[in-house]
């Protein structure tokens, strides 16, 4: 089975790096990279920010991704979530192999 991974960051250019990081590493088959608006409460006050969005789809360990993606994360708390997926068979066995 296979899996995507929803991750924020704070510009194009860290998204950019981070999937590529991922890509070299072998730790994702491809990802997505869309910007966002993002709403939030950090620390007592409302954040309304632009963001990068990542989704990013694999069948590798989500422990040994979060590790990771949080060792070359600039946020001191990364948005890192986990989506159990179904997909076409042809595009699920890429994934795997790759």
């Amino acid at each position: 089975m296979i899996f995507s991974l929803y991750i924020t960051a704070k510009d194009k250019k860290e998204a950019v790096n981070l999937v590529k990081h991922l890509l070299k590493n072998k730790l994702i088959a491809c990802a997505n990279i869309f910007p966002i608006e993002s709403f939030y409460t950090w620390k007592g006050k409302f954040v309304e920010d632009k963001e990068y969005a990542i989704i990013a789809k694999t069948n590798k360990s989500f422990k040994l991704l979060e590790k990771e993606i949080i060792k070359v994360h600039s946020y001191e708390l990364p948005c890192i979530c986990k989506f159990n997926v179904q997909a076409n068979k042809d595009f699920e066995e890429w994934v795997r192999k790759t």
